[in-house]
């Protein structure tokens, strides 16, 4: 059974940095992408950021391009997101997930299988 615990998150000023881990264990993952996905109070469930986790690409919504940086640590299991420069509209429960279904794109969350339990961040303006 996969498990992935997300941590980092916290209470940052605007223009501020966080860096969230998501650790995952029980399973294997090299054919897989990992992705971050957030959702503020009211809104829907958005992509963040994908890794493919045996290649290294990377994917980002436009709204995070030049200021999220998504890797991966293969050994330790673990991919980050740096998140800096902060905005209010940051604001939201951070989620990493394991996509399962790979014809579907990994920016859709129907893709994904494995879900933790999220890191709230919250962004002060």
């Amino acid at each position: 059974q996969v498990q992935l615990v997300e941590s980092g998150g916290g209470l940052v000023q605007t223009g501020g940095s966080l860096r969230l881990s998501c650790a995952a264990s029980g399973g294997t993952f090299s054919r897989y992408a990992i992705g971050w996905f957030r959702q503020a109070p009211g809104k829907e469930r958005e992509f963040v950021a994908a890794i493919s986790w045996g290649g290294g690409a990377t994917y980002y919504t436009d709204s995070v391009k030049g200021r999220f940086t998504i890797s991966s640590d293969n050994a330790k299991k673990t991919v980050y997101l740096q998140m800096n420069s902060l905005k209010p509209e940051d604001t939201a429960l951070y989620s990493c997930a394991v996509q399962v279904f790979a014809y579907q794109s990994n920016r859709e969350a129907t893709a994904y299988g494995y879900w933790g339990q999220g890191t709230q961040v919250t962004v002060s303006s």
